[in-house]
């Protein structure tokens, strides 16, 4: 079963950690000096926040957590679907986690992640440039971006 995952970045983790435990009636499940998630089930989300120097502040992005490799590949074929470029990361550290995932744009530039948590990590790990998301062009001059899968061309 899918899991709904929201991602804001804070200015204040204790205040903000207070607020959501308070919010959701639950403390984190993990909880880190820089770093928070809930894993609820009513409603069923993973919902993360995190205090960085380069993150926005507010929704980072969405996505949805899958429990097996099998719904990861049904996601997986829904973006490519999706008439979007996609950037599939693969297996990565990210948010004191190691997990295999890829991400995709709405057409209005909201960022969506695919994921299958595999296990955790001592180290919060990194982000990929989701700016290339918002444009292809932008991904194919970057000399070390992965590679976006090319976006379907439709005509009427």
């Amino acid at each position: 079963m899918k899991r709904f995952h929201v991602h804001v970045g804070v200015t204040d983790i204790d205040k903000s950690v207070a607020f959501y435990s308070s919010l959701f009636g639950a403390e984190p499940a993990v909880l880190k000096a820089d770093y928070a998630k809930w894993m609820l089930d009513d409603p069923r989300i993973n919902f993360a926040i995190s205090m960085r120097e380069e993150a926005v502040k507010g929704i980072e992005h969405v996505g949805l957590q899958v429990e097996d490799k099998v719904e990861l590949e049904e996601v997986y074929g829904r973006l490519k679907a999706a008439d979007r470029p996609v950037l599939e990361e693969g297996a990565t550290t990210c948010c004191y986690a190691q997990s295999e995932k890829s991400w995709i744009a709405d057409p209005d530039g909201v960022v969506w992640e695919a994921f299958l948590t595999e296990s955790e990590s001592t180290t919060y790990g990194g982000s990929p440039d989701l700016d290339q998301l918002a444009s292809a062009n932008a991904a194919s001059s970057a000399c070390c971006a992965p590679q976006l899968a090319p976006a379907k061309t439709s005509c009427c």
